[in-house]
């Protein structure tokens, strides 16, 4: 992708509805379909996307909304491109909450712009409007995100410069997915916030602690200090019997165990007020010209 489209994303959806964007393939592609030569097209055109991040939609939203658009009309056109499978209709890029307000609210056509976009935009365009909004659920951020490096081969900088978030903002949502699937549903479903949830990264016991957690109410710090003291108090340290690793925060320890799986290697962090070193434990040389081919980025 070119640098000139990559800078429109990163600046995001506003970028690809602004004015002084040309519509030319729109246009062809709409008249191609018999579409009148203006921005309305029928909702029964329109499906939904592929790529869209969010997974649920709150039905009492869902009304208000469609409330909304009875009133005043939709406001901001939604974002379609060609269906890749279905000719003539389209698929929705961005906007798929107005499209399904819309048909609540018994509209036959909906204001739309027509884009031809490769499935890496149309997922990055889902992707950085939801998070602009903040309409993601802290899951739901971190599939997108591992959807986004996974399948499309985005490192953690290049998606912390699209979303205009931090290198440890990006970390930090992506390791909400080691957490336990009934730890992902609560903060899924808002019982947890993500403050909470990374307390919990790595813990034996995080399932009966993110329970503890939403019962009594505890707050992020109570969180932490609840984690760090079930640690201390359950045994079996994995530092041979040092003890520091329980002491570290959630953060710190969810890198060393990144660092530990990337390098193959015992890797050891020591932070204290933002300051520290980090040592790696290597058993021959072969295993020192590796970790240092890596830090050099040179071929294998």
């Amino acid at each position: 992708m070119s640098e000139k489209k990559r800078s429109n994303l990163g600046r995001g959806l506003s970028a690809l509805l602004g004015g002084d964007t040309p519509q030319s393939t729109g246009a062809a592609t709409a008249a191609q379909a018999d579409l009148p030569p203006s921005d309305a097209m029928p909702t029964r055109l329109l499906h939904p996307g592929r790529y869209q991040p969010r997974r649920e939609m709150s039905k009492d939203a869902l009304e208000a909304l469609a409330n909304s658009i009875a009133e005043k009309g939709i406001l901001q056109p939604i974002l379609v491109r060609p269906h890749p499978e279905k000719g003539g209709h389209f698929e929705i890029i961005a906007g798929e909450r107005r499209w399904r307000a819309a048909q609540l609210a018994q509209l036959h056509e909906v204001p739309v712009i027509v884009r031809d976009l490769t499935d890496s935009d149309a997922l990055e365009i889902g992707l950085i409007e939801n998070l602009q909004r903040e309409d993601l659920t802290p899951i739901e951020e971190a599939l997108g995100l591992k959807r986004l490096m996974d399948e499309f081969g985005h490192t953690q900088e290049v998606l912390a410069k699209q979303v205009s978030k931090s290198r440890s903002h990006i970390a930090n949502t992506l390791r909400l997915l080691n957490l336990p699937k009934v730890v992902q549903k609560l903060l899924d479903q808002g019982e947890l916030s993500a403050g909470h949830a990374r307390a919990l990264i790595g813990h034996e016991r995080a399932e009966a602690l993110a329970l503890e957690i939403t019962t009594k109410g505890l707050s992020v710090r109570q969180a932490e200090a609840l984690a760090k003291k079930d640690s201390t108090g359950g045994g079996g340290s994995k530092s041979g019997g040092s003890g520091k690793s329980t002491h570290k925060d959630a953060d710190t320890a969810a890198v060393e165990r990144d660092l530990k799986a990337a390098l193959g290697l015992d890797v050891e962090i020591r932070n204290k007020d933002g300051k520290g070193s980090i040592t790696v434990h290597y058993s021959n040389l072969d295993q020192l010209d590796d970790v240092l081919r890596r830090l050099s980025h040179a071929p294998h």
